[in-house]
C-alpha cells in the first residue's frame, strides 16, 4: 500500500511539472523578441539569446515580401513602414511641336513648294530660298535684339512684301528702259526712285497674307501627314490612363495641333506660341543676348501653366453643375504633376523646369530626323545648319550654353516616343 502511494505521488508531481514547463513555454512565446511558432519540421527551435539564428535570408521575392511584413508585425507596429509610396496625380502634360511630334524638315520642305507656287499663280518667281535671305536681312536690319525678338510670322509677311516689291521693281525699270530705249543700269535716280515708290505701292497686303496663308496652311497639312508614328497610339494611351488630364502645346513655332483637325486635336487642350506675346519674347532674347545664356524661359510656360488652371477650374466647376461628386481639396502633397515633352534642351527642358515642371527630353533616334542635335551641336562631327534656319551666331553660341545647363534637370530621356507613356508612369511614381 505505501509503494502504490508512493508511485502515485510521484506520478502526480512528474505530471505538474510537465504543465507548469509548458505554461511556461507558453508564455514565453508571446513575448516580442521570440520569433513566431511557424517553422520548417526539420529545423531546430531558434535560440532565445540570439535573433541572427531566426531564420536564414529570403532567396526570392515573395519571401522578402514576407520577411519584411512579419519583422514590420514584431519589431514595429507602425503603419507608415508598410504603406507604399502614393503615385502623383497627372494634372498638366505639355508639349513641344516642332521635331517633337514631327520632323521639321521635310514639313518646312512641303510649305515651300506650295509658297513658290503661289506665287507664281500670282505672277511671282521666286524661290524658297529668297524668302530665308530675305528674313536673315529684315532681322540684321532690326537689330541684333529687336531682330531676334521678332516672330516668324512678322519675318515672313515683311520678307514676302519685300520680294514681291523686288519683283515689281524689276518689271517696272525693265518696262521705263524699254520706253526711254535704253538699259535698265542707264536709268537716272528720279526714275529710279518713282518706280521703287510704284512697286510699293502695287503689292496689295491682301496678296501678301493670302500667299503667307497659303504657306501656314500647308505646313498644318505637311505635318499632320509626317507625324511621327507613335505618337497618336501614345496620346490615346495617356488619355485612356489619365481621362482628367489637361494637354497642351508651348511652342517657339506658328504650328497649332488644334488646327490638326485629322490627327493632334482632339488629343489637346490648348496651345501657347511665343507668337502671343511680343514683349516677353523681346525680354527673353534681350537677355539671351546679355548674360551669356542665362536668359528667362519663364514667361510662356506661366502663361501656360495659367491657362491649365483656367481649364482645370472649368472643367471643376461643370462637375459640380451637373451634380457629380464633389472634388476634395488637393492638400500639398497631393497637387497634381505638371509633365513636358520636348526636344530642345534650352527651350523644352530648362525653360519648364524653371517654372517647376518635370521634364522629358525626347531624344529620338536617328531615323525620326530631328535638327536640334546637328544645330546646337557646334563641335559634333555631324553639325551643320538647316537652310531654312535665320538664327544668328551669336544666339546660336548662347544657346549651346543653355543647353549645356539644362542638362542638368533632364527627368526621364527616351529615344523612341513608344516609350513616353512609361516615362510618364515612372515620373509619377517617382523612380
Amino acid at each position: 500500500m505505501k509503494l502504490s502511494l508512493c508511485l502515485l505521488a510521484a506520478i502526480t508531481t512528474h505530471q505538474q511539472l510537465h504543465h507548469a514547463e509548458a505554461f511556461s513555454l507558453q508564455m514565453q512565446s508571446s513575448r516580442t523578441d521570440i520569433p513566431p511558432p511557424l517553422r520548417s519540421v526539420a529545423s531546430p527551435p531558434p535560440s532565445s539569446t540570439s535573433s541572427s539564428l531566426r531564420s536564414p535570408p529570403p532567396k526570392s521575392v515573395l519571401s522578402l515580401r514576407l520577411a519584411t511584413t512579419a519583422s514590420a508585425t514584431i519589431e514595429s507596429p507602425t503603419p507608415s513602414a508598410s504603406t507604399p509610396h502614393k503615385t502623383k496625380t497627372l494634372g498638366l502634360l505639355t508639349f513641344d511641336l516642332d521635331d517633337s511630334l514631327y520632323p521639321i524638315a521635310p514639313v518646312l520642305h512641303d510649305a515651300n513648294e506650295i509658297f513658290v507656287q503661289t506665287m507664281l499663280n500670282y505672277g511671282y518667281a521666286l524661290e524658297p530660298n529668297d524668302i530665308v535671305e530675305s528674313g536673315k536681312r529684315i532681322r540684321e536690319e532690326a537689330g541684333p535684339i529687336a531682330g531676334t525678338a521678332m516672330s516668324h510670322t512678322e519675318v515672313r509677311l515683311e520678307a514676302i512684301r519685300r520680294e514681291m516689291e523686288r519683283k515689281m521693281l524689276e518689271k517696272k525699270l525693265q518696262e521705263c528702259a524699254e520706253d526711254w530705249a535704253t538699259e535698265v543700269e542707264s536709268l537716272t535716280a528720279p526714275i529710279r526712285n518713282s518706280a521703287a515708290k510704284w512697286a510699293k505701292s502695287a503689292v496689295s497686303q491682301t496678296v501678301v497674307e493670302s500667299i503667307y496663308s497659303a504657306w501656314e496652311r500647308e505646313r498644318h497639312h505637311s505635318a499632320e501627314r509626317h507625324l511621327y508614328p507613335e505618337i497618336l497610339s501614345s496620346l490615346q494611351q495617356i488619355r485612356e490612363k489619365y481621362p482628367d488630364v489637361v494637354i497642351g502645346a508651348v511652342t517657339d513655332g506658328k504650328a497649332n495641333p488644334m488646327l490638326m483637325v485629322f490627327s493632334l486635336a482632339p488629343y489637346f487642350d490648348f496651345c501657347m506660341s511665343w507668337e502671343d506675346d511680343a514683349s516677353g519674347r523681346t525680354e527673353f532674347f534681350k537677355e539671351l543676348g546679355n548674360v551669356d545664356g542665362n536668359a528667362d524661359l519663364q514667361w510662356i510656360y506661366r502663361a501656360a501653366y495659367e491657362k491649365y488652371t483656367e481649364i482645370a477650374e472649368t472643367k471643376r466647376e461643370m462637375t459640380r453643375s451637373l451634380g457629380e461628386e464633389e472634388v476634395e481639396e488637393e492638400s500639398e502633397n497631393d497637387t497634381p504633376l505638371w509633365i513636358h515633352v520636348g526636344d530642345d534642351l534650352a527651350y523644352d527642358v530648362g525653360g519648364s523646369a524653371s517654372c517647376g515642371a518635370k521634364t522629358i527630353l525626347l531624344d529620338l533616334d536617328e531615323e525620326y530626323g530631328q535638327t536640334a542635335k546637328v544645330r546646337f551641336d557646334l563641335d559634333g562631327p555631324e553639325a551643320r545648319m538647316p537652310s531654312w534656319n535665320t538664327a544668328s551666331e551669336e544666339e546660336i553660341t548662347n544657346r549651346k550654353a543653355m543647353n549645356d545647363a539644362a542638362e542638368s534637370v533632364v527627368d526621364k530621356r527616351v529615344s523612341r516616343l513608344s516609350m513616353l507613356p512609361d516615362a510618364i508612369d515612372d515620373i509619377l511614381k517617382g523612380e
